[in-house]
């Protein structure tokens, strides 16, 4: 961080809470003229306000918070570059790759690791054997995602390792969102088997719908999404989705000229009336015009395929019993 900012953080923080320090010795003085527990000369619906002064509990709290605060932002990062005088982090900012991380893992300096990294070390040492028990059979071989999806025990840590990795964008009950799939509907962008959410997982997926107002213009944009609207059963105007029709050739190389989509390439199925970035008029019109390029992360050196392999069981199972 610049000096600049740094000063500028620093000076709008503290100034904040100076301004409620400023406000809470004002508010704590009777500066009305009019003496404590006479009226204030206002009423309504038979409520007479009374000058009365703050509770003395509430004032003590406040002047606890604001003495809290400047204890904690001494000890703690938070005002621009000042690392605090206890020297905690929560991550090593100069860090640009995940092997420079594990890296200082490896040497087991503890001034060289962060918090997290010291902790998901711990964490992987006492349940790594879990994992590995589960995960692989007696030969010493992964099993399969499907004959994981049908172990309760694998279920069980699949789920908990899913809820602390994947529902952030997911959704705790994998319902997904708004450019995020729902993962129980059996409606799969590149594949519902469990070697392609496996694949998913630990490689990551990079949507790739280019824009296409320079290509169809406005006019072009509008009759295609009025063609799309059309292959889930929607009431459209037919004149425009018949021209639509004929544009359409340009979105048929990738979701197919039945518009039901290619999992090979994760184009979507526009005849099924699932809408990753919903199906509304305006939606599907944004689509066309600016295009889709949501991103899902590569998992693999994060989680490591063991943990990999029992979320992508979790996964498979959630289609195959709502």
């Amino acid at each position: 961080m610049t000096t600049f900012w740094s000063v500028w953080i620093t000076v709008i923080t503290l100034g904040s809470i100076a301004g409620c320090f400023w406000l809470l010795r004002v508010c704590t003085k009777n500066n009305t003229g009019i003496k404590e527990g006479e009226s204030m000369g206002h009423s309504f619906d038979g409520i007479e306000e009374l000058n009365n002064p703050l509770p003395k509990w509430w004032s003590y709290m406040f002047v606890m918070t604001i003495v809290f605060s400047l204890i904690y932002l001494a000890a703690y990062p938070g005002l621009g570059n000042w690392k605090g005088f206890l020297g905690w982090k929560s991550a090593e900012q100069d860090i640009k790759t995940i092997a420079e991380g594990e890296a200082r893992l490896a040497a087991k300096d503890p001034a060289l690791a962060s918090q997290y990294d010291r902790e998901r070390a711990a964490a992987d040492a006492r349940f790594g054997e879990v994992f590995n028990q589960v995960a692989y059979n007696e030969a010493g071989e992964y099993r399969t995602v499907e004959e994981l999806s049908e172990d309760p025990a694998a279920i069980k840590i699949g789920q908990r390792l899913y809820l602390q990795n994947c529902s952030q964008c997911h959704g705790s009950s994998a319902r997904g969102g708004k450019g995020f799939p729902n993962l129980t509907d059996n409606d799969w962008l590149y594949g519902g088997t469990g070697e392609a959410i496996k694949a998913s997982l630990m490689h990551g997926r990079q949507g790739q719908m280019p824009a296409w107002e320079a290509v169809l213009g406005d006019d072009g944009i509008k009759e295609v999404t009025q063609y799309v609207l059309s292959l889930s059963g929607r009431k459209v105007n037919d004149v425009d989705a018949a021209i639509g029709k004929t544009k359409f050739a340009v979105c048929a190389a990738c979701h197919g000229a039945d518009g039901k989509g290619n999992q090979a390439v994760g184009a979507p199925d526009l005849t099924n009336g699932i809408w990753l970035y919903g199906g509304s008029r305006r939606a599907i019109e944004d689509t066309l015009r600016y295009g889709r390029n949501g991103v899902m992360p590569a998992w693999k050196d994060i989680l490591g395929e063991d943990k990999i392999q029992l979320i992508s069981a979790y996964v498979y199972q959630l289609s195959k019993t709502k």
